[in-house]
């Protein structure tokens, strides 16, 4: 209402609609914001990203490299390309654009997590492993890349070490079920069934729906095998009680949303 011809404000309500999921409003305020001022890249970048939301991917892709046209050190918009051709399991595009947002941005560790995710998709297990090693020097309390590692390292078969990283995310972010359901399964791994039963037990007590049933599913297979060695299944919240929910401040969480 103050200035109808600011990008900025465009942009900022078009923020607020995207995080009460109302995408078709976002998607409107974010082309307002493009065409007040055709040359503010965050425009097309904040477009892109809804676009992406909604499966949209060729339009995301328009959309960011209009963004890199305008100013080939965006590195958001650069993200924007890596992860449309990540999500159509182009992997090596993808590697391509994130190596580039990382040169323009060298000291974001979530940028090189998501690097690193890709390497590890493209089978380059060790040199991902060696991204998020650099990663966590600049910033060692960063959750994504704790729990990417943790991952990576899950699915080579090194559960000790997964289990280091885990157990420090239980500390940094308590209340996050992805962390207690990977390690469920590393537990479930190496036969520690009860344990596995524990942290999935807690997984669906943080998440309920419990991830496309992921979670669920494989408490369920747990509990069979608890079934089998002991003759009997334990109501695993009995059993175990509630998960350890220590503080934690929301507020100093990392920003892992490229998009906001």
């Amino acid at each position: 209402s103050t200035d109808k011809m600011s990008p900025q404000a465009w942009c900022s309500a078009g923020n607020c609609f995207s995080l009460q999921k109302e995408h078709e409003n976002a998607i409107k305020f974010f082309q307002r914001a493009s065409q007040v001022d055709p040359g503010f890249a965050y425009a097309y970048t904040l477009l892109g990203h809804e676009y992406i939301t909604i499966e949209e991917l060729d339009k995301a892709l328009g959309c960011f490299r209009t963004a890199v046209r305008i100013d080939p050190r965006h590195y958001n918009a650069w993200y924007g390309i890596g992860l449309v051709f990540y999500k159509q399991e182009r992997f090596q595009l993808a590697e391509i654009y994130y190596r580039k947002t990382v040169e323009i941005n060298p000291q974001s560790p979530v940028l090189m997590c998501h690097l690193a995710v890709v390497q590890h998709a493209l089978q380059k297990t060790d040199k991902a492993l060696e991204t998020l090693d650099i990663a966590l020097l600049r910033a060692p309390q960063n959750p994504l890349c704790k729990f990417e590692r943790a991952s990576i390292l899950f699915s080579i078969e090194r559960f000790d070490e997964a289990l280091v990283e885990l157990n420090q995310l239980k500390v940094l972010v308590p209340k996050e079920s992805p962390v207690y359901f990977l390690m469920g399964k590393v537990h479930n791994k190496l036969n520690n069934t009860h344990l596995a039963l524990m942290h999935f037990s807690w997984a669906m007590d943080l998440d309920p729906k419990g991830a496309n049933s992921q979670i669920k599913d494989a408490l369920d297979r747990s509990m069979n095998k608890a079934a089998q060695d002991t003759n009997e299944i334990l109501p695993t919240q009995i059993a175990y009680g509630d998960p350890p929910l220590l503080e934690f401040d929301e507020d100093d969480d990392d920003d892992d949303d490229e998009e906001t």
